[in-house]
């Protein structure tokens, strides 16, 4: 394994200098001598600089989308304040350039570093000088810039108060950018709902690169940001958040069942049990293989865990030897696909980068309605085959109910069972064509069994697979954008163009699944 890994990194290695030899393609030089004038030449990679190939790099978590094959920016821009940004976003206006934003680099798609359609002219506004975090204790509230990661924000507020939590993602090196925008799920849902039903002000700028705060950029815009990718309307610099408060420990569990341990049976029911628990309590799934993990977070002690789930759940068998209690900003630094490694050091928080040893794709659904005990026998036979990767189970239900369709961009919270995550890796960057086949079968053989009419997808898990934008007199146009656009968003979908149509009418924030303007 040590040798695949090193040969990997040596393969990327030449990738990255076959990268540095290919000729650049021309682009205004009145843009780059407005970028020039308005930033400091250090902020600005272009892709003659010795150090952009190390700079796009830098946050990529997917080794598919840093090939010889890649669409590159035409350049880096690394804003340090407003400024940087609203020059950078006046410059790309003027002379034609647009911009993709990325705060963390987790976009599934790669979007917000690489285009899919080999003739877009772009380059990316880097946001990882812009990440601090600064604590409101006397208002329970905080302001965290785009760039910081999830990671940075829980150490950040958690540090030196282990009760003070927010509701996010489980994966510590995603961008706060991309996780607010798109909604933001997480082992707290249940009790705090998601993270953009917890942003109380943000901090914007917009297409003619004005800085807007919530009251400036109005209802609308602040309802379309929380959820509905706040990359097509603008560049979020930062969120002013609502913390919550957990006890002093928190109590976690992960059990296995293989299938001649019942595992179809016990999953059976947690479908109908896993929604129901009271809200401080989450168990999630993890399925691979022949075997369901039974991963779980209580807000509380491990006698009272045990309790509840004699009465809820005694069918998985949880005992106090399953309990191990540690403070919720420890929870935060274990695994969130096996929650081991129990005394990784908090400060593991602070890293920003991830291996790039293997490339995935993913998809997404939502289950409405209990998937029938046959139905899963059928499910794990998929599992038996070359090439299967596996899914994570995520319960809704709680605070998620009390939330409706349309208070946010992001529709699927009320009535929700839970949400599919599903995942397949490789090693390298899989040639010409990844090794998805088994994933597209098998989504394909799922939807007898998830949400329908729309078939439902949570947009932080983005799929190209499911549409991309149509563009006709340089505008994405409503009507192309409908295939994907109601599966992230229903209805909010119209609302979302509407929007889009008062704030950015030209369509400047534009990518593949950007929101298109009602015009």
């Amino acid at each position: 394994m040590a040798m695949v890994k090193r040969l990997l990194s040596l393969l990327l290695s030449c990738f990255s200098w076959y990268l540095i030899s290919l000729p650049s393609p021309p682009y205004p030089r009145e843009f780059t001598q407005c970028l020039r004038e308005k930033l400091p030449s250090e902020l600005v990679y272009e892709q003659s600089s010795s150090s952009f190939i190390d700079v796009l790099g830098s946050s990529i978590k997917n080794p598919r989308f840093f090939t010889n094959a890649t669409v590159r920016p035409l350049c880096i821009v690394m804003p340090t304040d407003a400024r940087h940004l609203q020059a950078a976003v006046l410059c790309g206006r003027r002379h034609g350039v647009r911009l993709r934003v990325r705060s963390g680099g987790h976009d599934y798609e790669g979007l917000s570093y690489r285009s899919a359609r080999p003739d877009d002219v772009f380059r990316v506004l880097d946001l990882a000088n812009l990440r601090s975090v600064s604590v409101n204790h006397s208002e329970s509230t905080a302001w965290v810039d785009s760039g910081a990661t999830l990671g940075e924000l829980y150490y950040a507020i958690a540090k030196n108060n282990s009760r003070i939590p927010f509701p996010a993602g489980e994966c510590s090196t995603v961008g706060v950018g991309g996780q607010f925008s798109g909604g933001g799920i997480g082992m707290l849902m249940r009790k705090y709902g998601l993270s953009i039903d917890n942003v109380l002000d943000a901090k914007m700028v917009n297409a003619n690169g004005d800085l807007l705060d919530r009251v400036g950029m109005g209802e609308d815009l602040f309802w379309a940001i929380r959820g509905g990718g706040s990359e097509s309307f603008g560049v979020v610099l930062s969120w002013k958040i609502q913390l919550m408060q957990v006890p002093p420990t928190v109590t976690v569990f992960s059990i296995g069942k293989m299938l001649d341990q019942g595992a179809i049976d016990i999953l059976t029911r947690w479908q109908v049990v896993g929604p129901s628990l009271p809200d401080d309590l989450t168990i999630w799934v993890k399925v691979q293989g022949q075997e369901a993990l039974f991963l779980a977070m209580y807000l509380g002690t491990c006698s009272s865990l045990v309790a509840t789930m004699g009465r809820r759940f005694p069918e998985l068998g949880m005992t106090s030897a399953d309990c191990r209690s540690i403070t919720w900003l420890q929870s935060t630094a274990l695994s969130f696909t096996t929650l081991a490694n129990i005394g990784t050091p908090e400060e593991v928080l602070l890293n920003r980068t991830d291996s790039m040893s293997f490339s995935f794709k993913g998809k997404s659904d939502y289950v409405r309605r209990p998937i029938s005990k046959a139905a899963w026998k059928d499910i794990f036979s998929w599992y038996k085959m070359s090439g299967s990767g596996y899914i994570m189970l995520e319960p809704h239900g709680g605070f998620m109910d009390s939330v409706l369709a349309d208070a946010t961009p992001h529709p699927h919270q009320d009535g929700v069972l839970y949400i599919v995550q599903y995942l397949v890796f490789w090693q390298g960057d899989g040639g010409t064509a990844a090794p998805t086949a088994w994933l597209d079968d098998f989504y394909g053989f799922m939807g007898q069994h998830v949400s329908t009419n729309p078939r439902r997808v949570y947009v932080n898990f983005r799929d190209l697979d499911i549409g991309q934008n149509v563009v006709v007199d340089d505008v994405s146009t409503f009507d192309g954008g409908e295939v994907w656009g109601e599966r992230y968003f229903m209805s909010n979908y119209r609302r979302l163009a509407t929007v889009k149509a008062a704030v950015d009418p030209t369509d400047y924030f534009r990518n593949e699944q950007s929101i298109p303007p009602l015009l």
